[in-house]
């Protein structure tokens, strides 16, 4: 990565903001690759989005201000995953996925304490249905529940479910993704005000 970032003249113009739709797009195709289950792919797509990885800490390394490289990185990552499993490298006990749950939660509460919503951290970049399951985790940690619609009898008929509301917002013309972050940002609302955030305070 050092090379290319050296010799290569489009490497040499690209900064952190020009790769994310690299980012996004090489994610895309990893999750592609997890859902079709195709090991080929899957190996590929890994290296691939580990390449942006490398990629934007050689970037990184080279900042005048705040310069840190790829072995930052990785000592930071390795830190934080000590710190979140203290049943694996410290005296804690968890027996079950919900015990260790508890251990990961209760040790980001302390990397995170100045935090003040349950919502600071949360990308509003997510795609709109993934971000509406983020909100509804987060809102029923603090009282705020939405009532659920008729409920599917498996994940394929949800998918068809979803299918036949976007066939219902092209029939009459709406954006469907649209009408969903709207809705979502009412909810952020109603979160915020649960738990005595200010409405216009900031991720």
């Amino acid at each position: 990565m050092r090379a290319v970032r050296d010799r290569c003249v489009w490497t040499q113009q690209i900064d952190h903001r020009a790769l994310v739709p690299y980012l996004v797009e090489e994610s895309a195709e990893l999750i592609d690759a997890v859902e079709e289950d195709d090991r080929a792919e899957l190996r590929e797509e890994l290296g691939d989005l580990l390449w942006q990885v490398l990629f934007h800490a050689e970037i990184a390394s080279r900042d005048p201000d705040d310069p840190f490289d790829i072995d930052d990185v990785a000592r930071g990552l390795t830190d934080k995953m000590v710190r979140r499993h203290p049943h694996v490298f410290g005296d804690a006990v968890a027996r079950t996925p919900e015990e260790v749950l508890v251990h990961w939660n209760a040790a980001k509460a302390v990397e995170k304490s100045s935090r003040t919503s349950v919502l600071d951290g949360v990308s509003e970049r997510m795609p709109p249905l993934a971000l509406a399951q983020k909100l509804l985790g987060k809102g029923a940690a603090v009282g705020v529940h939405v009532e659920t619609a008729t409920a599917p009898a498996s994940e394929a008929e949800l998918g068809d479910a979803l299918l036949a509301l976007a066939a219902t917002a092209r029939a009459h013309g709406w954006d469907a993704e649209r009408a969903l972050r709207e809705r979502l940002r009412g909810l952020s609302a109603e979160i915020r005000s649960a738990e005595g955030t200010p409405a216009d305070l900031g991720n």
